[in-house]
């Protein structure tokens, strides 16, 4: 799946070409905070958090080798046909992680079967390395804040609450990952080892424009036109 610089580089990406207005984002800070939502509990990217959650409960995914986020879900259930003004930017951030991983990993599961290459715990290992390292391409300038208000929006996250102490180690974790992903910043394209540059270009705008379409409807009080 993606790591958190890969999700911030979709928040800047989207910032730079549209800017929050245009995108029903009134909380920057809450909202990149919302893309990192969905894996606090999961344990992977956290220390120490007060419990955790499985994988498929907080992605709303089916066990798979390589999982896709039901996001079509998760906007049905949180932030479609509900009053805008009262979906947080969190929970926007949380469908937006949704989207980007869902995304990269459908791709990613197209991609090894056209190729041959089936999944398990080496093509695993082959996947994340590529990601690491396509994530150290970007340089990152967000970070996010510990405000009231992200606490606040937090604790009334309507898939699970997030508790306090849990967003305070969670700001820790992100601004931390920022800062080790500039420091190792990739200036040339890198060889990866299973998939491709070409492989990240496309999925990296499919994505991009997949977040656009759902957050710019969002904002003038459309549906996401999804099939399901």
């Amino acid at each position: 799946m993606p790591s958190w610089n890969i999700h911030t580089a979709h928040v800047e990406r989207l910032l730079s070409e549209e800017g929050p207005d245009a995108l029903g984002i009134r909380d920057l800070n809450c909202f990149l905070f919302g893309n990192f939502v969905p894996d606090i509990y999961v344990g992977w990217m956290v220390p120490d958090v007060s419990h955790k959650l499985l994988y498929n409960e907080t992605h709303l995914a089916e066990q798979a080798p390589i999982p896709v986020p039901r996001h079509e879900k998760f906007w049905d259930r949180y932030i479609g046909g509900h009053d805008a003004s009262k979906v947080s930017d969190v929970t926007l951030g949380a469908w937006a992680h949704l989207v980007c991983d869902a995304g990269y990993n459908g791709a990613t599961r197209a991609y090894i079967a056209s190729i041959g290459v089936k999944p398990g715990d080496e093509t695993r290992i082959r996947k994340q390395g590529d990601f690491e390292l396509y994530g150290r391409t970007h340089l990152l300038s967000l970070s996010v804040s510990l405000t009231d208000e992200l606490v606040r929006e937090c604790a009334a996250f309507p898939q699970y609450p997030i508790a306090a102490e849990d967003v305070a180690k969670t700001v820790e974790a992100a601004d931390g990952i920022v800062e080790g992903n500039n420091a190792r910043h990739l200036e040339e394209t890198p060889t990866y080892s299973l998939l491709t540059p070409q492989f990240f270009l496309e999925c990296g705008n499919q994505v991009d424009e997949d977040l656009k379409r759902g957050l710019e409807l969002f904002a003038h009080g459309g549906k996401v036109p999804y099939a399901s």
